[in-house]
């Protein structure tokens, strides 16, 4: 697994869990900021995507793959058992967060959650389905179907699929786009099997990762953007209710990516430092 971390190794342990399935972190390295601030931040490549090894399509039967990666990954960098550890997720890696707690809902110390799209599989089509609304005739859907008709791949060829997937995340930082953001984000190489493998695992199984969220009674920071309109409060609210104590924060002026662009990021950040802070 590709992966970077800063900060001193025995500061409060902070794992960064980036989007899609199939993103990478490059979008989210705004959060070293935080190393500065006294915190171990981890920063890594989930299973087949970014610079992280490619699996076939076959390997991907579940889910806690990805959770025991992250148990996987504490465990490499936790210096010791009274080292703290919280979790900051974006968008799917909020979903991948809020999962691991499901499975582990003593296991840590606070979360950060940013735009998840549900923790139920019914939320998260309804989510997809309003994020991705696209005028028939409109640009955003003209780039979307085009690369199809130039190039294909085969189930496992993830050079031929990850570029295609290069091209087609491009649709979602257009102007028509309701997820509000800013422009393209940095990117090094998506994982397009990844991604596809984990949509059709939902679709298959309809999971419904709430069962045991109620156990973790320590204060979630969940945060929203003002830009994204396929998100909003009430959205927000249904999602983060599977958890006893929450922490709304909308973020101002930023659509999705809130992280990832400044005025995001400087209106979120002090918000994030003091909600670590509080409970490091």
């Amino acid at each position: 697994m590709h992966a970077e971390a800063f900060g001193h190794p025995d500061s409060a342990l902070l794992v960064v869990l980036h989007g899609g399935p199939g993103s990478d972190y490059s979008y989210l390295l705004n959060c070293k900021a935080f190393a500065d601030k006294g915190f171990r931040v981890v920063f890594y490549d989930q299973r087949g995507a970014g610079l992280s090894q490619r699996f076939p399509k076959s390997s991907y039967t579940s889910v806690q793959i990805l959770v025991e990666e992250l148990h996987g990954v504490i465990g490499h960098y936790r210096t010791s058992p009274q080292q703290k550890v919280f979790l900051l997720g974006h968008s799917w890696g909020a979903m991948l967060a809020s999962i691991f707690i499901n499975t582990y809902p003593t296991a840590l110390d606070g979360v950060i959650l940013g735009e998840p799209g549900g923790l139920i599989w019914a939320d998260v089509e309804d989510y997809i389905a309003r994020s991705r609304k696209f005028k028939f005739f409109s640009e955003g859907l003209n780039d979307a179907i085009y690369i199809d008709q130039m190039i294909t791949g085969k189930t496992d060829e993830h050079e031929v699929l990850d570029y295609k997937f290069q091209m087609l995340t491009a649709v979602g930082d257009s102007k028509e786009s309701p997820t509000g953001n800013e422009g393209k984000l940095p990117s090094w190489r998506p994982g397009a099997v990844t991604f596809d493998a984990y949509l059709e695992l939902g679709d298959r199984e309809n999971p419904n990762w709430t069962g045991n969220l109620g156990q973790f009674t320590t204060k979630v920071l969940f945060i929203y953007s003002e830009n994204n309109k396929a998100y909003g409060l009430a959205h927000a609210q249904k999602v983060s209710s599977a958890y006893p104590n929450v922490q709304l924060f909308k973020t101002l002026g930023a659509g999705h990516d809130m992280l990832s662009f400044p005025t995001g990021w400087n209106n979120t950040f002090p918000t994030m430092l003091q909600y670590l802070n509080e409970l490091k």
